[in-house]
């Protein structure tokens, strides 16, 4: 049985793993809980799965579950707390689906004590991907992606020779605004932004699946995972979500993996690598589905997969400084504080004053992440 622990237990990836878990009882113990300020939730999923250690988003939110839950359970708080349940809490295998940079430190603390890593954070690999691909190698534990796309490339690879990959096909919905002109995205609205027409998501996610900043986080983080350069990862626009992302291979052979949009998929394959089980999401009927279409991807209708590309290969902090800027500057657009098409000119803004220092170390990136979302909270639009 492997001992499991949840970091963003209440979010939209976490309490879909825990749907997953629930119905493999013999498969996992859940022996941590990690989440922010939803503590109803959170006090639910304790009783449900007995966690022995459960951490909160502050000290006062902390308490209310001390007071509601057996002596015998370890309460902790904040970003000290995350990290202890991913390092000390038993856990040989850590699902870290904490929304931006607050998943970076957790996560190298769940490698660092020896737990395979079930990985939706994707900024961690933006941010930090040498740090965090380097020492899982050394430790010999695993990074297992969550993500859809990467889930898909991952099975595709399957038993191949990753010499004989040509390129990455990572596909993309478009997001809320697809049908939609750079001339009337001036004055969408949050809530138009959050109406997602494939999947239920979190908001950041959401809205950086309008932007299509979540593509550029998932290109970077594909060549983290999969170790190409960037001009062998394409992104490609499929408006149903069914193609999930496509290897093409040196003797033109493309392997594509399908299924409904439903994230309990890769998020089971993950935890049950290398079998399969059976899975509570609906099967495929292709002839019911009758048509996909794919679309080649418009870097003018959507500059900020442009940036990502542009830091990617730039590289070193240029990358913490394409997240941080975007993570500050979506929570803006969340408040209402700017318009949509802000988000993007904040991002390019921060980024042309950054002077990108080659090979970071942590202390480094923490203080280039400070800088960049210093800089995107004081931008004018």
């Amino acid at each position: 049985m492997r001992k499991i622990a949840v970091l963003g237990s209440t979010g939209s990836i976490g309490t879909q793993t825990l749907d997953v878990v629930s119905r493999m009882p013999d498969e996992f113990e859940v022996v941590g809980l990690a989440a922010g300020n939803n503590v109803d939730l959170l006090l639910e999923q304790v009783r449900a799965f007995k966690p022995k250690w459960v951490s909160a988003g502050n000290e006062t939110l902390a308490d209310r579950i001390r007071a509601e839950v057996p002596s015998g359970v370890r309460v902790l708080s904040g970003e000290s707390g995350l990290t202890e349940i991913a390092s000390r809490s038993g856990a040989d295998y850590v699902v870290c689906s904490l929304v931006g940079s607050l998943g970076l430190k957790s996560t190298l603390a769940a490698i660092e004590a020896g737990a395979d890593i079930g990985l939706a954070n994707k900024e961690s690999l933006v941010t930090a991907g040498h740090l965090v691909m380097d020492k899982a190698k050394s430790k010999g534990v695993s990074v297992l992606p969550i993500d859809s796309e990467h889930s898909a490339i991952f099975q595709c690879l399957n038993g191949e020779d990753v010499s004989a990959i040509r390129r990455l096909i990572v596909t993309a919905s478009g997001g809320s605004f697809r049908h939609l002109g750079r001339e009337a995205l001036a004055g969408v609205t949050v809530e138009d932004a959050l109406k997602h027409p494939n999947w239920s998501m979190g908001a950041k996610i959401t809205i950086d699946s309008a932007t299509m900043v979540n593509k550029g986080l998932e290109v970077i983080e594909a060549h983290w995972l999969f170790g190409l350069p960037y001009d062998r990862i394409d992104v490609m626009l499929h408006p149903e979500s069914i193609v999930h992302s496509m290897v093409e291979f040196v003797d033109t052979s493309v392997m594509a993996q399908l299924g409904n949009p439903d994230m309990r998929v890769p998020i089971q394959y993950a935890l049950t690598y290398p079998q399969r089980a059976v899975s509570p999401a609906s099967p495929l009927d292709l002839l019911k589905q009758g048509t996909l279409n794919f679309k080649p991807m418009d870097f003018d209708r959507y500059p900020c997969l442009r940036l990502a590309y542009e830091a990617g290969r730039s590289g070193g902090t240029a990358t913490t400084v394409y997240s941080a800027a975007n993570e500050v500057a979506v929570a803006r657009f969340l408040r209402k504080e700017i318009p949509f098409l802000a988000i993007e000119s904040i991002i390019e803004n921060v980024l042309s004053k950054h002077a990108g220092i080659p090979a970071p170390d942590l202390e480094t990136i923490l203080e280039t992440d400070a800088w960049a979302r210093s800089e995107a909270s004081a931008s004018e639009v």
